[in-house]
């Protein structure tokens, strides 16, 4: 029985694992994986395309409780309720959000029978009983509250309810005690077909920060032996007071799981709904079967011919949805020629006044729509179009630009600063790259201190449109 027990436990702790954590990698073009979901946006995953860390150590400590033993410490007529102690560490794998693997070592003793063996027998009749283990066991980690979430979850995702299952090695000393005194009765060695043992239950973990879980726990382990109770041989009288073949025993902890490695999220605690945003950007920039801009795009605008209202429009000017070029002051002077982009003036003066009584200054001149992915500073390819028409606008002018970075309020400020740091830089790097003077443009980081939508404090307040805006570059004149 035991063995099969164990059999079973082992296949279901188990299951096979291909691929773990997504990887930013996109397509080569090669045929798609049949082993995988037959996309083709699939690559190896490796430790440098890791984005969350996946490993953790946990500690805890708890009371067993004889559940079903001939000496047992639950009163059904055999026993009273006395309970002993335990203490377990485990180091924890992610393989996906919602599955891992626990390699956990447990040491305790429970006490069980009609008194406290500390203590001496009360009469000729009473029979108490200890067992000191110690225990090793693979587990199976099922995080359900990650393969249950809604999809218009919008809570701040703290709790979450685990589940875990598998099998082991278990040694263990059993010891009895009566008006004769103390004795060994069964000692188990471990590494034996005898000594595998198979252990279930669930935990409720509260993340208390990146960093650090808080975990009870409550789990029933199955030890396949008659004797583990003290009871001594299967056939002594003491063990023929239960038809049970398995002295089994609850166990009850508290503990702390401590989460490794330098990315600001665990695996674990990932939200999926996030990664939409990011496989839109890769379907985008796809081909796609269908055909539109049937008329194309003489004008190289990026308007279809279909609906662009000036087919005409000079290299590099900047447009709205209709294809017109922008004129910011509206002074009859497309902003890629105006020197003044935002003070009219007349034509003959390259869009700047005549009469003034010192040069003209532009106060404030920004370009928005500069969005990123949540803990990425990649240049999406739907940010291409702005940076080159900016391209064109700072060329075209005769002032400086700060290129400044923000993010939205998920992390801590100090990751949220570097973080809108490594944005402004990407973007400012791709300026330069293209044909921007260094000397024109300076990167400056603001993190979170900068919201497009200030009522996005904390992110779980506004829809994820909003929090979106506000991971964000936009230019400003200095």
């Amino acid at each position: 029985m035991k063995l099969s027990l164990a059999i079973v436990a082992l296949a279901l702790a188990l299951p096979t694992v291909s691929y773990a954590q997504d990887s930013t990698a996109v397509s080569t073009g090669e045929y798609p994986n049949t082993f995988s979901s037959g996309s083709a946006n699939v690559s190896p995953f490796t430790n440098q395309s890791k984005r969350f860390n996946d490993w953790s150590i946990s500690v805890g400590a708890g009371v067993p409780l004889l559940q079903s033993a001939d000496l047992t410490s639950i009163k059904n007529g055999n026993g009273k309720n006395l309970f002993g102690y335990s203490a377990y560490v485990s180091i924890d794998k992610a393989i996906t959000h919602a599955f891992g693997l626990k390699l956990q070592y447990d040491r305790g003793e429970t006490r069980q029978g009609w008194f406290n063996t500390k203590d001496p027998a009360p009469d000729a009749m009473a029979v108490g009983a200890r067992t000191q283990y110690d225990a090793l066991s693979i587990l199976g980690d099922v995080n359900f509250s990650n393969l249950l979430r809604r999809v218009d979850n919008h809570s701040p995702y703290r709790w979450a309810l685990h589940g875990y299952a598998g099998v082991g090695t278990i040694a263990y000393r059993a010891y009895q005690k009566d008006s004769k005194g103390q004795r060994l009765m069964t000692e188990v060695k471990p590494f034996q077909l005898g000594s595998m043992f198979m252990q279930a239950g669930a935990g409720l973990k509260f993340k208390v920060n990146r960093r650090i879980d808080i975990e009870g726990r409550l789990m029933y382990v199955v030890t396949g032996d008659d004797e583990f109770d003290g009871g001594g041989d299967a056939y002594s009288a003491i063990n023929k007071r239960s038809e049970q073949v398995s002295d089994n025993f609850f166990n009850a902890t508290l503990g702390l799981s401590f989460k490794l490695g330098k990315h600001d999220s665990h695996l674990m605690w990932h939200d999926p709904l996030q990664e939409i945003y990011y496989k839109l950007d890769v379907l985008a920039n796809k081909n796609q079967d269908i055909e539109v801009c049937k008329k194309g795009d003489a004008d190289n605008d990026g308007v279809c011919d279909d609906w662009d209202r000036q087919l005409d429009t000079p290299a590099g000017a900047r447009v709205d949805g209709a294809g017109v070029a922008l004129d910011t002051d509206l002074d009859g002077v497309i902003d890629l020629y105006d020197k003044c982009v935002t003070v009219p003036g007349p034509v003959e003066n390259n869009g700047c006044p005549t009469t003034t009584t010192g040069p003209v200054v532009e106060t404030e001149t920004k370009l928005e729509g500069i969005e990123f992915d949540l803990n990425s500073d990649r240049i999406l390819p739907s940010n291409t179009p702005i940076l080159n028409n900016a391209v064109n606008y700072i060329n075209s002018s005769n002032g400086a630009y700060n290129v400044i970075g923000a993010t939205d309020t998920r992390g801590t400020d100090a990751y949220n600063q570097k973080l809108s740091e490594r944005r402004a830089n990407n973007v400012k790097n791709y300026l330069i790259k293209n044909g921007v003077q260094s000397d024109k443009l300076k990167a400056v980081g603001k993190g979170e201190k900068d919201l497009k939508y200030p009522e996005c404090e904390p992110a779980t307040k506004c829809p994820e449109w909003k929090n979106r805006a506000n991971r964000r570059v936009y230019f400003e004149a200095k």
